[in-house]
């Protein structure tokens, strides 16, 4: 984007959050609005904005919400916020959306998260929805100084980066970490698997590779693990046995159960650190991570899959307000 482009997107971006109550411990904007993709069209003007809002009291946020945007929810506003605020946080990835909203001129969708289970996706990647997103560039358009979300935002991207490390060889190129970063909230997506979504990472990655760059830069920099050589755009890290278990230790806590599942043979019963350390001398350590994290999303569901039904029926009304981006 140029400097006129990104100062007239900052307007609108503040112009939009305007309109919704300022109780915000997070709030960013993400997807083709924000960030061109491959394969889209030039004219930004027309994408759909996307948002995501987390609130440390859902209850109260939703009620002030609904007084100031009564029309942006369906039909179940009428039986109030306490329940919406549960369907948020006991379904699906822990998102309320409300889509196919026209706002100050602009159509936008936008979801709404608790942050404590924001917090709970960061480091342990329980449903890595909206921590998928967050490891992928986005525009922060407000964050309070909570320290628990900050440390946890910045443990969410060093643990995609531990992931990623897994599954490469030992020297690669930065677009090739950053297509391992960014496919790993789509690794158990069937869109990624057949339809027109199979390049959807590789056009995300390529025209934003300094915006990749911006936002790893300095975790590339200090880990001890690697060697980046960021003039030529290249990197080589540690594949010794040692540092693979070192990785794996650090990752988060669900893919960590998932590879245990996966490695541990019926009767056996070890402890994750005993099988993470067997898996270190692995030489497919990759591949096994790799088929971790893809049945770790496919166990639980992708939100595009949990909630097609309610999609289909809340399209049925005219007012898409659906529980899934």
């Amino acid at each position: 984007m140029a400097l006129q482009e990104l100062r007239s997107s900052a307007v609108t971006f503040r112009r939009i959050l305007a309109h919704f109550p300022e109780e915000l411990s997070l709030a960013f904007a993400y997807g083709s609005g924000v960030f061109r993709q491959a394969g889209r069209g030039a004219d930004a003007q027309d994408a759909m904005l996307d948002f995501v809002f987390t609130v440390d009291d859902p209850v109260d946020w939703h009620s002030r919400n609904l007084k100031k945007n009564w029309n942006h929810y369906s039909f179940l506003k009428v039986l109030g916020p306490k329940l919406i605020s549960t369907i948020q946080n006991d379904y699906g990835a822990g998102v309320y959306y409300n889509t196919l909203i026209m706002c100050d001129g602009r159509l936008i969708k936008y979801g709404v998260i608790s942050t404590r289970l924001l917090v709970k996706d960061l480091l342990n990647w329980n449903s890595l929805y909206i921590a998928g997103r967050l490891q992928k560039p986005v525009k922060i358009l407000a964050m309070n100084e909570n320290v628990i979300l900050r440390s946890a935002l910045d443990r969410n991207l060093t643990s995609a980066v531990t992931a990623a490390f897994l599954m490469l060889p030992e020297s690669f190129s930065e677009e090739e970490l950053f297509l391992e970063i960014a496919g790993l909230s789509y690794a158990g997506d069937f869109r990624m698997v057949i339809g027109e979504d199979k390049t959807k990472v590789l056009n995300i990655v390529k025209p934003n590779v300094a915006h990749f760059r911006e936002l790893y830069g300095s975790i590339l920099q200090e880990n001890p693990q690697v060697v980046y050589k960021a003039q030529q755009g290249r990197l080589e890290i540690d594949k010794s046995p040692e540092g693979q278990f070192t990785q794996l230790m650090t990752l988060p806590k669900t893919l960590q159960q998932r590879i245990n599942k996966i490695m541990d043979p019926p009767g056996k019963n070890r402890d994750v650190e005993e099988t993470l350390f067997q898996l270190a001398h692995d030489p497919d350590c990759g591949e096994v991570v790799r088929l971790g994290q893809r049945e770790d999303l496919e166990a639980r569901g992708s939100p595009e899959r949990i909630f097609q039904a309610e999609e289909t029926a809340q399209w049925s009304c005219g007012q898409l307000s659906c529980l899934r981006p």
